[in-house]
C-alpha cells in the first residue's frame, strides 16, 4: 500500500529543473520622484530574499519558530513528525504541524493546500528534491520571498515596509518577531488588526530566538522591553491612487515586460501624505454637513503630478475620485468663459449688469436673490455672479469657451447650451488640474504626466518622458488679466478662506446648484492645487459650497505644502503684446470610455480656427504686481460663519 502510495505521488511530482521560472514573476517597482519606494506590482512574489544582507536574526527568527531543525535535516524532519505525533495523540486533535520550512516551500511552489496523503507525500519528496539541488540560503531566501504576511504583503520585504515602513534589512529584533509571528496564521496574528494576539505569538518567537541562541539575553529583554508596534496605515498606502494610475500607462507601454521594471515617477512622497492627511482631516470634520469623499491633485508648472488623492481610504474603496470621476465643474469652469472674454477685447473694468436673464429659454440665478445691477467684470468673477457669465457666455459664443477649455487642458466633452458657462460639463479632477495650470505658469500649456522614465534590470532606460517644446496657450494681457480676476476671488471674493499670508495665491471655487459637488481650483507661482468633495452616490450635500469644505482643504494642504515647494509669485507671462497660436488639443492623460489608448480628444465644437485677438495695450490695472506678497486686504471670515459660493 505505502508503495503503491509513493509511486503515485512520484507520478504526479514537477520538474523542479525549471524551479528558476517559477519562482519569480516580473515586477514593477514603482518609485517617488527621490527614489523612494511607493509600491510594486506585478508578479505576486519577489525575486528570492539574499539572507546574508539582512541582520542573522531576522531568518534566524523564523527558523526558531517554523523549523528549528531547518539546518540539520534533509528536507523533511523525522524527529519533528515524531514530536507532532504525539503532541496530537496527547490532545486527541492536530495541535502541531511537521512541515520544515523546505515542505512549506514545496508546497507554496507546486502543490495544492489539500490535506491528503498523497500531497503530503508529494510534499516530502519534492523537498528532498529541493534540498539536493539548492542551498540552505538559497531554500530560505527563497521561502522568505513567497510566504504570505497578511494585508496583502508577499514575502519578507513586501512586509516589512507594509507594516514598519522600513527594509527588511532594517528590521529590529522585536520587529523581526512580529513577521515570523504572522506566519501561522496572517489574520489571527496580524499586528494591525490584532495587535494584543500578535504581541502574544510575538513573546514566543523571542523565547524561541533566545532558545536556539539566534538573540543574546539582552537582545531578548530589550526587545520584551521595547515592543514593536506596526503602522495602521503604510506610509506609502495614500499613493495607490496614484500607482493604480500609472501602472495602467505603464502596461500600455511595455504590455509583456520580461524582467523586473523600475518606473521613476514624479509623485512627491511627503508631499501626497501631506494631501492624504489633510483629506482625511476635514472629511472627518465636514461629515455632518454630507461631505462624504474628497479627491486633490497638484501639479507642478510642467505637468508633474506631485500629490494625487482619489479618496479618504484607498484601503475602503480603490476608486480613483481624482482620475476617473466626472462631476460637474460649476463655477468652477467660469475662468474659461472670461479668459475667452478677454481674448474678445473685454477686460476686467469692461462694465456689465447684474440682472435678470434669459437665453433660448433658460434664465440662470445666483446664489443669493437680489441683483447688483451695474458691476464690472472684475466683481462679477470676484463673487461668481452667474447672470453676467452665462450672458458673457452667449455674447463671445459658447463654442469658443469650449474650444478655449480644450486648449487649456480640458479633455473632456463639452456641451454648448446655455448652462454651460456655470459649469454644467462633466470634468475630472485631474484635467481641471492640467487646465488651470497655465494661468500658474505664464500661460504655458501643460499635459499632466506621472512617469518620467522606466528601467529594465541593470538599469537601460526603455522609456523616457518627453516633454513637447512650450506651447503658449494665453496670451497677455488676457494671462495678467485673468490671474489679477482669480487673485481677487481669495482677496476678497468667494475663495478668502483660501488665503495663506506671505503667498502669491489665485483661484476660483466651484459649486453645482443642487450642492452635489464643490471645488477649489487654486495656484501659486508654477504649482497648481484642485480639490473636490461630494458623495459617491451623487445625492446633495448640506449646503456645501465651494468657499466652504474645499477651500478649508486646499488651504490645509497648501500651507505645508507652498513651502515644501518653494512656491513664488504668479509668473506674468510674455509680452502684453503678444497672442498665442491655437494649439492642437490635449491628448488625454488617459484613456476615456470607449477610446483607444493615444486618441486625441477632439472638441465638441467646429474645427475652425478661433483667429487670434488683436494685440492690444493692458488695461490700466490689470496686473498689480507690486505687493503681490502682501497680506489680504480683507481678513477671513470666522470659521464659524458660512462660507457661500457666490456672496456679494
Amino acid at each position: 500500500m505505502i508503495s503503491l502510495l509513493a509511486a503515485a505521488a512520484m507520478s504526479g511530482l514537477p520538474d523542479i529543473s525549471h524551479l528558476d521560472e517559477v519562482r519569480h514573476q516580473p515586477q514593477i517597482t514603482y518609485l517617488d520622484r527621490t527614489g523612494a519606494i511607493l509600491g510594486v506590482r506585478g508578479g505576486q512574489y519577489a525575486a528570492p530574499v539574499d539572507v546574508d544582507r539582512l541582520p542573522p536574526y531576522v531568518p534566524g527568527a523564523f527558523v526558531a519558530i517554523e523549523d528549528r531543525r531547518f539546518y540539520e535535516h534533509a528536507g523533511f524532519d523525522a524527529i519533528g513528525i515524531a514530536r507532532a505525533l504525539a503532541t496530537d495523540l496527547a490532545h486527541g486533535r492536530i495541535v502541531e504541524g511537521a512541515s520544515t520550512i523546505t515542505q512549506q516551500l514545496a508546497r507554496n511552489l507546486f502543490l495544492s493546500p489539500d490535506q491528503t496523503l498523497e500531497r503530503k507525500a508529494q510534499e516530502v519528496m519534492l523537498a528532498v528534491q529541493l534540498e539536493q539541488r539548492y542551498s540552505k540560503k538559497q531554500i530560505l531566501g527563497m521561502y522568505l520571498s513567497r510566504v504570505y504576511f497578511g494585508g496583502g504583503a508577499y514575502g519578507l520585504e513586501a512586509a516589512s515596509r507594509r507594516f514598519f515602513d522600513k527594509p527588511a534589512s532594517q528590521l529590529t529584533v522585536a520587529e523581526a518577531a512580529v513577521l515570523a509571528g504572522c506566519l501561522k496564521s496572517p489574520t489571527n496574528y496580524s499586528p494591525i488588526d490584532q495587535p494584543e494576539r500578535s504581541a502574544e505569538r510575538a513573546h514566543l518567537v523571542l523565547d524561541a530566538m533566545s532558545e536556539t541562541g539566534v538573540i543574546t539575553a539582552a537582545q531578548h529583554r530589550k526587545a520584551l522591553a521595547h515592543p514593536a508596534v506596526a503602522h495602521k496605515s503604510s506610509a506609502t498606502a495614500t499613493a495607490q491612487y496614484f500607482i493604480d494610475w500609472v501602472d495602467r500607462q505603464t502596461r500600455a507601454l511595455i504590455p509583456s515586460p520580461q524582467s523586473d521594471l523600475t518606473v521613476e515617477t514624479t509623485l512627491d512622497l511627503p508631499l501626497e501624505g501631506i494631501a492624504a492627511n489633510a483629506v482625511t482631516t476635514v472629511v472627518a470634520k465636514e461629515a455632518r454637513r454630507g461631505v462624504q469623499q474628497a479627491a486633490l491633485v497638484s501639479l507642478d508648472g510642467d505637468g508633474r503630478v506631485r500629490a494625487l488623492v482619489g479618496g479618504v481610504s484607498y484601503a475602503n474603496s480603490q476608486f480613483d475620485r481624482a482620475v476617473e470621476a466626472h462631476r460637474q465643474a460649476g463655477s468652477a469652469w467660469k475662468p474659461f468663459v472670461y479668459l475667452t472674454a478677454m481674448e474678445a477685447e473685454r477686460t476686467p473694468q469692461t462694465p456689465v449688469v447684474d440682472e435678470p436673464v434669459t437665453i433660448d429659454g433658460w434664465s440662470p440665478r445666483n446664489f443669493e436673490p437680489e441683483f447688483l445691477g451695474p458691476i464690472t467684470i472684475q466683481t462679477a468673477v470676484a463673487h461668481s455672479i452667474n447672470t453676467v457669465a452665462a450672458r458673457m457666455a452667449d455674447e463671445v459664443g459658447r463654442d469658443n469657451v469650449a474650444r478655449t477649455a480644450h486648449r487649456l487642458g480640458i479633455v473632456s466633452t463639452i456641451n454648448t447650451d446655455p448652462a454651460m458657462a456655470l459649469g454644467t460639463t462633466l470634468v475630472t479632477p485631474l484635467e481641471m488640474a492640467q487646465a488651470y495650470t497655465p494661468f500658474s505658469n505664464g500661460g504655458v500649456r501643460a499635459a499632466a504626466y506621472g512617469i518620467e522614465r522606466i528601467r529594465v534590470v541593470g538599469g537601460r532606460v526603455v522609456y523616457q518622458h518627453r516633454t513637447d517644446p512650450p506651447a503658449q496657450v494665453i496670451g497677455n494681457p488676457p494671462l495678467s488679466e485673468m490671474n489679477t480676476m482669480l487673485r481677487d476671488v481669495i482677496v476678497e471674493g468667494t475663495a478668502t478662506h483660501a488665503a495663506i499670508r506671505g503667498y502669491d495665491l489665485a483661484g476660483k471655487t466651484g459649486t453645482t446648484s443642487d450642492y452635489k459637488d464643490a471645488w477649489f481650483c487654486g495656484f501659486s507661482g508654477g504649482f497648481t492645487t484642485v480639490v473636490w468633495v461630494g458623495k459617491d452616490d451623487n445625492s446633495p450635500m448640506a449646503g456645501v459650497t465651494g468657499g466652504a469644505a474645499p477651500t478649508t482643504l486646499w488651504r490645509t494642504y497648501m500651507a505645508t505644502a507652498l513651502p515644501h515647494v518653494h512656491a513664488g509669485a504668479i509668473p506674468g507671462g510674455p509680452p502684453a503684446t503678444f497672442a498665442p497660436p491655437i494649439p492642437a488639443p490635449l491628448v488625454a492623460a488617459e484613456p476615456m470610455p470607449d477610446e483607444a489608448p493615444g486618441v486625441i480628444v477632439a472638441p465638441l465644437v467646429s474645427a475652425t480656427p478661433i483667429p487670434n485677438p488683436p494685440p492690444r495695450a493692458a488695461a490700466p490695472g490689470a496686473d498689480p504686481v507690486s505687493d503681490l506678497l502682501a497680506p489680504p486686504r480683507r481678513q477671513p471670515p470666522p470659521t464659524s460663519a458660512p462660507y457661500p459660493d457666490e456672496p456679494r
